[in-house]
């Protein structure tokens, strides 16, 4: 039976990264699983082969220290793997974060009041976003450099959303959490939340109001909360009925009025 992870603090915020920063984790990343995916006799044999060119590359005698070896390694696997060098990284890596700030690159409606909250957050500034149905919007906001938190009840949710932010090069900015809601909350003052209606409306009731209630009271003067729109066939759920007595005293809007169900976003006065 899996076990639910439940950590007293969520984990700290990693600090903004230069693309400096980001090319060296790349690349290390790519050795290390290249590392993982071969055999001990494998890597020992290139181990061997950096030896002898250190050895024939050196002009005055040279101590070959352990460190040095497994530097070139390192470059070895590099050079087998074909990996970019930090330029052609850049401008790859360039082109996709702007990709990825397109709406539509998640499967988000060009008109959804996420792109307008997006912009460009304060470096303190947190994004929480809460269910299975709202993965698409924490990755469209770690691609605006929103440092965020993605939290849903399932342990197998959150690893598909590490494995998916880290292929989209995504994951210095994103963490995630498995949380059993109403029961536990992360250690963040949220600036923006998205909430899946969908995962909210499975929840008990009671569950339900209590983890609205913690993160109304976490969210600091001015924070938003989006609820993401149902799919059109499963009608209204009980969670958005209920918005506008839970929120009393926030201001409350509904976007589109096409027939198509709606973003509900509410600000914190």
């Amino acid at each position: 039976m899996l076990t639910e992870r439940r950590p007293t603090r969520a984990p700290p915020r990693r600090p903004q990264q230069s693309l400096r920063q980001e090319y060296e984790e790349f690349i290390l990343q790519r050795i290390e699983e290249f590392k993982e995916q071969i055999t001990r006799t494998e890597l020992l044999t290139i181990a061997d082969d950096a030896v002898r060119e250190l050895e024939a590359g050196a002009e005055d005698q040279l101590v070959l220290t352990e460190v040095l070896v497994l530097e070139h390694v390192d470059r070895l696997i590099m050079r087998r793997l074909n990996l970019p060098t930090y330029r052609r990284w850049r401008d790859r890596h360039l082109r996709l974060r702007r990709a990825q700030r397109q709406p539509t690159h998640w499967g988000l409606e060009p008109d959804a009041p996420l792109v307008a909250l997006a912009g460009a957050p304060d470096c303190e500034r947190v994004a929480l976003v809460a269910g299975a149905g709202a993965a698409p919007a924490a990755l469209f906001l770690a691609a605006y450099d929103w440092p965020v938190l993605f939290i849903d009840g399932t342990l197998g949710t959150v690893e598909a959303m590490e494995t998916r932010a880290a292929a989209e090069a995504l994951a210095g900015h994103f963490q995630a959490l498995v949380v059993r809601f109403g029961d536990w909350f992360p250690d963040v003052a949220p600036a923006l939340t998205v909430l899946d209606t969908m995962t909210l409306d499975r929840l008990p009731g009671r569950r339900r109001a209590r983890f609205l209630g913690t993160l109304r009271d976490r969210t600091p003067p001015g924070g938003a909360h989006c609820f993401l729109p149902p799919p059109e066939a499963d009608g209204a759920p009980q969670a958005v009925a209920a918005l506008p007595s839970e929120y009393a005293g926030w201001r409350l809007e509904r976007t589109r009025g096409d027939g198509r169900p709606p973003w509900i976003v509410t600000v914190k006065p």
